[in-house]
């Protein structure tokens, strides 16, 4: 049998459902890049952004990191695993092949990112501002943010992004693991989705010190 053959057998197809691909056979799988090289001049040039924001001090150039890094979080994260999760396991066999080999590559550079713009930049603001001195009068809010998102960026950087290469990897095998396969992915939309209820956490405990 095909490799992705046995990948659809193991993980893709539901009891009493055959695979379908050209011909009958086994849906074919799409070529692609374990890391996208046309996304590393962005993923640069937003990096060299956020060192510029940390090193000028500027208020908002760090307040733009910051926000937006952790929009963007938030929304792939809950996205991933509140909407995303259910709507693929409802998808024909072809199309979550085809969507996995074009999705989880981009994330590759995306999680990274939006981790390291929401983490240097809300570190160093919170520094800006006077925050992170134990005089504040809402510092216990504060560290309880940080630990929220300490826990998060864990997740996020050592499980969630170590299934998705791993993923990719085994993919690239002349004959991937489906069991494998399939135990890693849910493991990716299940650890996106507890960051994202996390997320929501961390925006009530940001606009609480904001109001104040």
């Amino acid at each position: 049998m095909h490799p992705i053959g046995v990948l659809v057998a193991e993980t893709l197809v539901p009891p009493g459902q055959a695979p379908a691909g050209p011909n009958g056979g086994p849906p074919p799988l799409p070529e692609f890049e374990i890391i996208p090289l046309k996304g590393l001049p962005i993923v640069a040039a937003v990096l060299v952004g956020l060192v510029v924001a940390i090193a000028s001090n500027s208020l908002w150039a760090l307040t733009f990191y910051h926000v937006a890094g952790g929009g963007i979080w938030t929304s792939l994260d809950l996205f991933l695993g509140l909407v995303l999760g259910p709507i693929l396991g409802r998808l024909s066999i072809p199309s979550r092949v085809e969507f996995t080999v074009r999705f989880m590559p981009k994330m590759l550079l995306i999680m990274p990112t939006v981790v390291s713009m929401t983490l240097g930049a809300g570190f160093q603001l919170a520094r800006h501002v006077g925050n992170l001195d134990a005089a504040y009068p809402h510092h216990a809010w504060l560290v309880t943010s940080y630990v929220i998102v300490g826990v998060m960026a864990v997740i996020a950087l050592g499980l969630l992004e170590p299934a998705n290469l791993a993923v990719l990897f085994e993919l690239k095998k002349p004959h991937p693991n489906g069991a494998r396969i399939g135990r890693l992915m849910k493991v990716f939309i299940v650890t996106a989705g507890i960051t994202g209820v996390m997320q929501v956490a961390t925006i009530i405990i940001m606009t609480f010190l904001a109001s104040r």
